[in-house]
């Protein structure tokens, strides 16, 4: 799938800020950690793409009630759902120079992603830091897509290709104002 930017600028896709927050003491811990015996842009991305996918399980899959947003509070809560592995994952990266970038995938609610250009590239891979369910799995990988989940176009289901910097404002909204997962769940977006 080709896949477009929405900000011509590839700084807007490094950027630090209130969601993605790179800079945070918690983000740079754990991308320091991470980067201990990662021989380059590759090993780290992967190393990071295994750490949130692996470490950080999503909400819905634990039974928990916690709403997290912002990468700072996912990686040291260790808990958020698509959308916040997703903005954990890209702070990681970006933390670490990697351009990164959020993207969405519509099922009968949005799903979220990332997409990370390695440098060097000037093509972007498509990650799902989500984890995949039960005979559905999720590999890092820049050599095709591993991702877990599929939409079926007759079910008017599709992949988005345009590239955000910034959390779309729909999913960022649900997020903010659930004051519990229960909530969340019922108020999701559908539709970017």
């Amino acid at each position: 799938m080709e896949l477009s930017q929405q900000e011509p600028e590839i700084s807007a896709y490094l950027a630090a800020g209130d969601v993605i927050d790179h800079e945070h003491p918690v983000v740079r811990e754990v991308a320091s950690r991470l980067r201990a015996g990662c021989s380059g842009a590759y090993t780290y991305a992967e190393s990071a793409f295994a750490f949130v996918r692996d470490a950080i399980p999503h909400s819905f899959d634990t039974g928990g009630t916690r709403v997290t947003w912002r990468a700072s509070d996912v990686l040291a809560l260790r808990t958020g759902i698509c959308y916040a592995k997703a903005h954990a994952l890209a702070a990681l990266l970006r933390a670490e120079g990697i351009p990164t970038a959020l993207c969405y995938q519509k099922f009968e609610v949005l799903h979220g992603l990332v997409a990370v250009r390695l440098p060097g590239t000037s093509t972007w891979h498509r990650q799902d830091p989500r984890g995949g369910e039960p005979g559905r799995s999720a590999a890092f990988s820049v050599r095709g897509e591993r991702l877990p989940f599929h939409p079926n176009p007759k079910s008017n289901e599709l992949d988005s290709p345009v590239l955000y910097a910034e959390p779309h404002p729909a999913v960022l909204s649900a997020l903010t104002s659930a004051h519990d997962l229960p909530y969340l769940s019922r108020t999701l977006p559908t539709e970017l």
